[in-house]
């Protein structure tokens, strides 16, 4: 009797413990949220949902196994109070309602259904991530898609806006199904596991090395990006000092080469809050001088002609402006109320639809036919030298999460698949990271830095980019897994739609992309033979 008792009351402040502790990192975690310190705060978060679970599985699996050895202790005591107890304590554990929870144990058996013990966030919270994922600094590229699309440009970010809020929401709904009683049930955490159920199965894993591909891709170039952007920045800031935009683009990454030590982000994500409000206080920056000069606006230089040649980068350019569905999945499964998840999208794409249309038209009136790749190349000299620091210093802050991300899909990809594995681990038994993987990462980021020294065009890498993934990501498989999936159940409306975007994502994506290699390749050419 005396081993019982001692063993239930050990066993009640094993389960006291853990829950303050839940509690207490869930109030610090949603005190830092609503400060802006939150993963994938800022449009290169793309995928950081994902690779922040590298630390969250590590506490998860200590929680669990302190779960496991409470439920079999409580198993041993006997009695129905001990089974209520362990209901009791494993409770905060449970996914609420959003579909069945993972569990897991070390001899391969089910020991309940132990779920993510993450905190969750509201509905704004979830749309500051998404409205700061499509409302970053490559809005500054927008005004130079009206320069080749004039009013048909304006009308391609309201519709590219209405495009990414349905296919966002049609992807959420491929990762449920009905269960017995006709509830929706999510069945599905991430693009990954939708792609792999369409191509299951007969090639069961073919869809997520697709979606893999694509987003490393898509994360490759943004680093890529941000090297070119910031030489460029650099180089028309001080046009005057004998330093090549190639040489500014040398300096940046050399700044950049301690990404390659990085084992997690919560250092570096701490800027998060910082870069976003930069970047608003920069965008008021370059409206208000545009308002300034409201009394010259080119309003005739507005045209309905395209230029058939350029528009099709324009595309590109607009498309990969509104990229985010990479981590929805992510964003909707740790949401409080995933209810609410359609009407969040619909707010952020309506505002970013508003706020985009407005910075890229007030842009293009106010430096018409001199428009620039990136429009504060525009300002006056100095005022664009400090907007261009800022922007920089911005771009060498963000470079590191999508640089994170890209090497998290590699090395889970290439080098942690167990007897899957195409290469051995990166990391030895220590858990260090070993010469040669650091010599990988080193690698990528010199590789950034030879196309962005080779190719030093913002818009010819944004619009190829937007063609080839964002198009890929945003408006094809979205639509073709809607298809696949819910093919019964869909009406004939949604059924249109969705063939539709296909078809118009299709011939945008292979457009842009011609287009876009054509005008990399000539650049190419153009700086090996310089």
């Amino acid at each position: 009797m005396a081993t019982l008792i001692r063993s239930k009351l050990s066993n009640k402040l094993s389960d006291a413990a853990t829950t303050v502790t839940n509690k207490s990192q869930a109030k610090v975690s949603g005190m830092f949220a609503r400060m802006g310190f939150q993963a994938a705060t800022d449009e290169e978060a793309l995928g950081f949902a994902a690779c922040d679970d590298l630390d969250y599985d590590h506490r998860q699996g200590m929680q669990m196994d302190i779960l496991q050895r409470a439920a079999e202790d409580k198993a041993e005591g006997g009695g129905g109070d001990g089974g209520d107890a362990g209901m009791d304590g494993d409770s905060h554990y449970q996914r609420d309602a959003a579909g069945p929870s993972r569990s897991s144990s070390k001899d391969g058996a089910s020991n309940g259904e132990l779920s993510e013990a993450r905190p969750k966030i509201t509905a704004w919270e979830a749309g500051w991530n998404v409205t700061n994922a499509i409302q970053g600094m490559f809005v500054l590229g927008l005004p130079y898609a009206i320069l080749h699309g004039g009013y048909l440009g304006l009308f391609l970010i309201i519709f590219a806006a209405v495009v990414c809020c349905y296919t966002g929401k049609i992807l959420i709904a491929c990762l449920y199904e009905e269960d017995e009683d006709g509830r929706l049930v999510r069945v599905r955490d991430s693009y990954v596991d939708i792609a792999n159920a369409c191509c299951a199965p007969r090639f069961p894993a073919l869809g997520g090395h697709v979606v893999n591909v694509a987003q490393i891709i898509e994360l490759v170039m943004t680093c890529i990006l941000y090297v070119v952007v910031s030489g460029n920045l650099m180089y028309n800031s001080f046009p005057d000092m004998p330093v090549s935009q190639k040489s500014w683009a040398i300096i940046a990454t050399a700044a950049l080469l301690p990404c390659a030590f990085l084992k997690n982000l919560k250092a570096v994500s701490k800027f998060s809050l910082l870069c976003t409000l930069a970047h608003f206080v920069i965008n008021v920056l370059v409206i208000a001088y545009c308002l300034s000069r409201a009394r010259v606006w080119a309003w005739d230089k507005v045209k309905f002609y395209i230029d058939v040649k350029k528009f099709p980068i324009s595309i590109g350019i607009i498309v990969f402006s509104y990229t985010s569905q990479i981590f929805l999945p992510s964003l909707e499964g740790n949401m409080q109320k995933p209810a609410e998840f359609h009407c969040m999208m619909n707010w952020t794409h309506i505002a970013a639809c508003i706020l985009k249309g407005l910075f890229a038209l007030v842009a293009y009136l106010t430096w018409a036919d001199a428009t620039k790749e990136v429009i504060t190349d525009n300002l006056p000299p100095g005022i664009r030298a400090v907007v261009n620091l800022f922007l920089v210093a911005k771009a060498l802050l963000s470079y590191p999460l999508p640089f994170f991300a890209a090497v998290e899909v590699l090395e889970k990809s290439l080098f942690r698949e167990g007897s899957r594995a195409f290469f051995p681990d990166c990391y030895g038994g220590d858990g260090r990271l070993k010469s040669w993987g650091l010599s990988l990462r080193c690698g990528l980021v010199v590789f950034t830095l030879l196309m962005a020294i080779y190719v030093p065009h913002f818009a010819l890498l944004m619009g190829l980019t937007g063609s080839l993934t964002g198009a890929g990501l945003c408006f094809l498989l979205p639509s073709l897994f809607h298809l696949k999936l819910l093919w019964r159940k869909l009406q004939w409306h949604q059924v249109f739609f969705d063939v539709a975007i296909f078809v118009i994502g299709g011939i945008c994506s292979i457009s842009g992309f011609i287009h876009s290699m054509e005008g990399l390749v000539e650049a190419f050419k153009y700086n090996v033979e310089e």
